[in-house]
């Protein structure tokens, strides 16, 4: 799946696969990745340097979460699960990856929001996220464990500002657009 966005009047676009993990190994995960969805997402961006740094912010909802899957939770790199930052990834042109997987193959429900956004850098720093395009993607383990992958999809601007209740009281020294248009508004 090809999702278009625009940032500053440059247009840009994300590439986006889910595929079912073959050989875990050959991902850098655990042999019970197996079966389970492994998702790449590639920026494509004509500018360089600051001009072509984004962030990738994803929240899960999962069954065998915290929440029970009643809420959307942060989903972050999980070699930084405290961070105050409400992106997972961030750099030049970032691709994002993700391979969630289980121990147990118990029934169990996992959606993923993903939004690339993009933080402005101008003569005064400000922790502002600007959503530009959102995908949903996801698994669910049936009752005799088998994984049925959910391929990723667009999802509306109103996904993003949804969302925006949790970001704001999750993430209080940022500021969110309320919505992904490149001349959005500051919550």
């Amino acid at each position: 799946m090809i999702l278009p966005f625009v940032r500053e009047g440059r247009t840009g676009s994300v590439a986006v696969t889910v595929e079912r993990v073959d050989d875990p190994a050959a991902i850098g995960q655990t042999v019970e990745a197996r079966d389970f969805p492994c998702l790449t997402a590639r920026v494509t961006y004509p500018e360089h340097g600051y001009g072509a740094m984004f962030g990738w912010v994803q929240m899960v909802r999962s069954t065998d979460g915290a929440a029970g899957g009643d809420a959307f939770g942060m989903d972050p790199f999980v070699l930084f699960p405290d961070s105050r930052s409400p992106y997972c990834y961030f750099g030049l042109n970032p691709t994002l990856f993700d391979s969630p997987a289980r121990l147990d193959r118990e029934p169990m429900s996992w959606l993923a929001h993903t939004f690339l956004a993009w933080t402005p850098i101008a003569e005064t720093i400000e922790r502002h996220v600007v959503p530009l395009v959102g995908f949903d993607w996801g698994f669910d383990v049936d009752a005799t464990g088998d994984v049925a992958i959910r391929d990723a999809a667009p999802l509306p601007d109103s996904a993003w500002t949804d969302h925006l209740p949790f970001l704001v009281a999750r993430h209080p020294t940022w500021t969110f657009a309320r919505r992904p248009t490149p001349e959005a508004d500051s919550e």
